[in-house]
């Protein structure tokens, strides 16, 4: 959900819009800041800055104290921490590029790619969905984009959701 960069803009903005509550621990956001300094997409300056930026835009997302819950997880030992925290905070869909890793849930959890969480946030409201990839674009200045570069940037990791948006902007 933390990279790359358009992915995790489209999402929070959807959180933004109300769209859903994202959720996450200080562990799920230690991670993202080594695997964002790792892959060599970010400072380890910049991406603290941009945990802290999350966590100050989301306040809510912050789940704590689920420790406790990890050792009654199924799924994947190095991604318990995740389903515990989500189990916590009370949430449904675990957004994950690997779903594998969450194959054996909680009844009632489920875990879904990007692409399938944004397809599913596009069927709640459409009109929404461009508006939110319009203002994005808008948002970008180094460099500038067009929505359909956004669309086309998300379509590399969202496929479905990438490929309806720019069928959606080629009708207005």
């Amino acid at each position: 959900m933390f990279y790359p960069f358009t992915l995790r803009d489209t999402l929070l903005r959807c959180a933004e819009r109300d769209l859903y509550q994202p959720y996450w621990s200080d562990q799920i956001l230690d991670e993202a800041t080594r695997n964002l300094v790792k892959d060599g997409l970010m400072s380890q300056a910049q991406a603290k800055r941009l945990m802290t930026v999350m966590n100050k835009a989301f306040p809510a997302a912050t789940v704590a104290d689920y420790a406790a819950l990890e050792a009654g997880m199924r799924n994947d030992p190095k991604d318990r921490h995740v389903a515990a925290a989500a189990l916590k905070a009370g949430a449904r869909v675990i957004v994950s590029a690997n779903v594998k890793d969450f194959r054996d849930l909680p009844d009632g959890f489920e875990a879904q790619t990007p692409d399938e969480f944004l397809c599913h946030l596009y069927d709640l409201d459409p009109g929404l969905m461009v508006e939110i990839i319009r203002e994005q674009a808008a948002d970008l200045e180094n460099p500038p984009r067009t929505p359909e570069e956004v669309a086309t940037a998300l379509a590399k990791v969202a496929p479905k959701f990438g490929k309806t948006i720019l069928a959606d902007l080629a009708k207005a």
